[in-house]
């Protein structure tokens, strides 16, 4: 998918191509979720995780809590 907004009837090409039936008046509104969706993981793309460890490096029985409540 390019920089440019999803057209609705884009959306209904591309779930079509999925074979998704979606009717007609559902274009719009998929075609501006898709676009939502599109936005967010863009801006996730130019978050800086260099030093974050990797999700199989955490180990949950290795916590050690020591908040007193």
């Amino acid at each position: 998918m390019s920089a440019a907004e999803l057209t609705p009837p884009e959306a209904a090409r591309w779930a079509a191509r999925a074979g998704l039936v979606l009717p007609a008046e559902r274009h719009a509104a998929v075609a501006a979720v898709a676009d939502h969706i599109h936005s967010v993981v863009a801006a996730l793309r130019e978050l800086d995780f260099a030093d974050v460890p990797p999700a199989a490096a955490y180990r949950a029985a290795e916590e050690h809590h020591d908040a007193a409540v």
